[in-house]
């Protein structure tokens, strides 16, 4: 990969006109990986211009959004439909950008059946493309290696096992780290974060993470608010409900249907509270593997309705649910899946972490060797460094 200031020369010496960038993040994590990207991308090439798919820190960073995210974002095959018109749409108007008004470089971020789909659409139509967070086809579907291959120039590829996939299918696959590595850390000790939000220095913490989506947190929460309420019987611990910052307190009320959370909910600061609590409860997704950077034991949870969930193990090939796990490539903390997702379940492995010091002890330590495996950082300049190049 040449330097940053080689490419920054060469694409400022390619014509008067700026450079065009069409990005596309359809979920929360790609919007916030997107801007780190983004912002990245415009150090090396100061006169580019970015429009697409986005959220709310893709447009803080200076990205046109052409469509919000949020209105596209989809959990799970029969939840999708309730968004379907809204996915066509945007489709639709992302293939016509692409048809007639040429952009120089298309950049993809995970979002998979509908960026694998607008790649076929930019091949066509020769606009170089670039993959940054590809698809998981280490998970399901890997016949579509040829087809990633065939469709993208560049893959940024975010987990140390993904580039080996890509050889020999004649895809530029390039190992960057992974973009978590950067942006996951604790800024305060426990004793602060205790102290500035209430709890109680004498108790045992332990984060409730049901996910950052409305159906997700409708089908977990209330088994995990089951299992606080157990947990708190013992009567040395005490549950805050860390909230994603793309739900508020209106979703809490509609999932727990009139029951009452045992837990303080706080927002806008998971990572210090996960940091300060003694293990974590976590739904399934990159939450997961935030909980790994930050070292601290977990119960993984995946939960989703029955006909989404007998579709999904059709298609899904991998033996864990969790990040942490799956990178790994073993059980370094408990999953459970669907029905195995009980209140007396998930307090009865939440106690097993929080008794048995020796496994706490050693599951911290696994945690720790994950973190290393990611990479050294960095991930976005890496990957704006290969867009860089592209575009000169």
């Amino acid at each position: 990969m040449k330097a940053g200031a080689e490419i920054a020369g060469e694409v400022q010496h390619g014509g008067d006109r700026p450079r065009r960038v069409l990005l596309v993040a359809g979920e929360a994590s790609g919007d916030m990986h997107g801007a780190d990207l983004v912002t990245a991308l415009r150090a090396l090439v100061p006169r580019v211009e970015v429009r697409g798919i986005g959220g709310p820190r893709l447009r803080a960073v200076g990205m046109e959004t052409i469509v919000d995210a949020t209105t596209i974002a989809t959990m799970g095959f029969l939840e999708a439909r309730e968004r379907l018109g809204a996915v066509v749409r945007a489709y639709r108007e992302m293939r016509r950008r692409l048809r007639t008004d040429r952009p120089d470089l298309l950049i993809l971020i995970d979002f998979a059946e509908f960026n694998l789909a607008l790649a076929g659409v930019a091949h066509r139509r020769g606009v170089p493309v670039l993959y940054y967070i590809s698809p998981q086809v280490w998970a399901w579907r890997r016949r579509r290696v040829r087809k990633i291959a065939r469709r993208v120039d560049r893959l940024a590829v975010v987990l140390p096992f993904e580039a080996s996939l890509y050889a020999g299918s004649g895809a530029r696959a390039e190992f960057v780290g992974h973009p978590l590595l950067d942006r996951v850390r604790a800024t305060r000790s426990r004793a602060e974060t205790l102290t500035r939000h209430g709890l109680d220095p004498a108790k045992r913490l332990i984060a409730l993470l049901p996910g950052s989506r409305t159906k997700e947190m409708q089908f977990i929460l209330p088994v995990m608010a089951d299992a606080a309420e157990r947990l708190l019987a013992r009567g040395d611990t005490q549950c805050v409900l860390a909230l994603a910052d793309t739900l508020s307190h209106a979703d809490i009320a509609a999932s727990m249907r009139g029951r009452r959370l045992p837990a303080t909910v706080v927002e806008g600061d998971t990572y210090d509270l996960v940091h300060a609590s003694e293990l974590a409860l976590v739904a399934s997704g990159t939450a997961t593997l935030e909980t790994a950077l930050l070292e601290r034991p977990m119960v993984i949870v995946y939960r989703v309705s029955p006909l989404t969930f007998a579709l999904a193990r059709r298609l899904v090939s991998v033996p864990f649910i969790g990040m942490p796990n799956l990178i790994a490539g073993r059980a370094l903390v408990p999953e459970l899946v669907q029905e195995e997702v009980t209140g007396p379940r998930l307090a009865a492995e939440a106690t097993r972490l929080l008794d048995d010091a020796a496994l706490r002890a050693a599951t911290t330590a696994e945690l720790a060797a994950l973190r290393r495996l990611l990479g050294g950082g960095g991930a976005a300049h890496k990957a704006a460094a290969i867009a860089a190049e592209m575009l000169a």
